[in-house]
């Protein structure tokens, strides 16, 4: 009688266990790295394009005061010039042929 009581308690014990392995769920954390790099690049070293676009009537009252080459992740590049005027700043995305990015 002691054998079928202790096998009906390990089934049970065994049973239970696996229940609960049952209910158990995992779930996957999915993380995004942003690939876009900026190199600084010196203002008297940008493209020819790039210079007559700031010299232009548009942006021919503001200060060029930074510039990166900006690389996307699916390898798009651009020229982000960063402009001050009378204690205004902005931003300007200028592609390697001197057109303004919008």
């Amino acid at each position: 009688m002691k054998k079928i009581i202790l096998s009906a308690a390990f089934l049970a014990f065994a049973g239970l266990t696996t229940v609960k392995a049952n209910t158990i769920s995992t779930s996957a954390i999915v993380i995004q790295q942003d690939s876009t790099t900026k190199t600084p690049v010196k203002l008297e070293e940008l493209p020819d394009a790039v210079k007559t676009t700031l010299k232009g009537d548009k942006y021919k009252d503001w200060a060029p005061a930074t510039a990166f080459l900006v690389t996307s992740a699916d390898k798009k590049e651009w020229y982000q010039v960063d402009l001050t005027k009378e204690g205004q700043t902005a931003s300007l995305k200028i592609g390697k042929d001197g057109v303004v990015v919008e």
